[in-house]
């Protein structure tokens, strides 16, 4: 499971939700309630964590006004980081797709670790949830949960939305926006 669940989260876009693996382990093996919901938490944050850093490998391949504008967005989270932290916690706990939003903390340069870790404690309470409320879909099978979320309109919306507002984050001039030093370079 712990493998399925880090895959799914190393993907960047389209990959199933971690809860519904979560949930078809917790139907179809003795493996406790519990210990479903810490190896897959664990193993979404392992996932998104690293999935990050690969997006920070990226920024040195992005034009530098887009560099200039995802820094100062990172700078802007590190300001707040207490109201940026309770809003992580906050979308872990949420069904949204959450590869994006650690794609941009990736691109932006973000301290990770912090961040990581709201995400596997929100993911915490969220998977509880979801693996509790489990009954209905006790007669689904994984690959049945996969192609209902790939097929899903609702998904596949969500999905490009996510990316689209990835772009957006990148073009827009924080600096200017923040009330930095302005932009620069123009």
């Amino acid at each position: 499971m712990f493998a399925v669940v880090l895959g799914i989260n190393l993907l960047p876009a389209f990959g199933p939700p971690t809860w519904t693996v979560i949930v078809i382990y917790g139907l179809s093996t003795m493996m406790p309630l519990p210990a479903l919901v810490l190896v897959g938490a664990a193993a979404a944050a392992l996932g998104r964590f690293t999935l990050a850093h690969g997006f920070r490998l990226l920024r040195k391949r992005i034009p530098e006004k887009m560099k200039r504008n995802l820094q100062a967005a990172g700078e802007a989270v590190e300001k707040r980081k207490r109201g940026s932290l309770v809003a992580m916690a906050l979308f872990a706990l949420s069904p949204l797709p959450s590869a994006q939003l650690f794609e941009a903390a990736g691109l932006t340069g973000l301290r990770l670790v912090h961040f990581t870790a709201a995400f596997f404690a929100g993911r915490i309470v969220s998977y509880s949830i979801y693996a509790a409320s489990a009954k209905g879909i006790e007669k689904t099978s994984m690959g049945g949960a996969f192609k209902h979320y790939l097929t899903n309109p609702i998904g596949i919306g969500m999905e490009v939305l996510m990316l689209g507002l990835l772009v957006a984050l990148a073009r827009v001039d924080w600096q200017k926006h923040l009330g930095g030093k302005g932009s620069q370079g123009q």
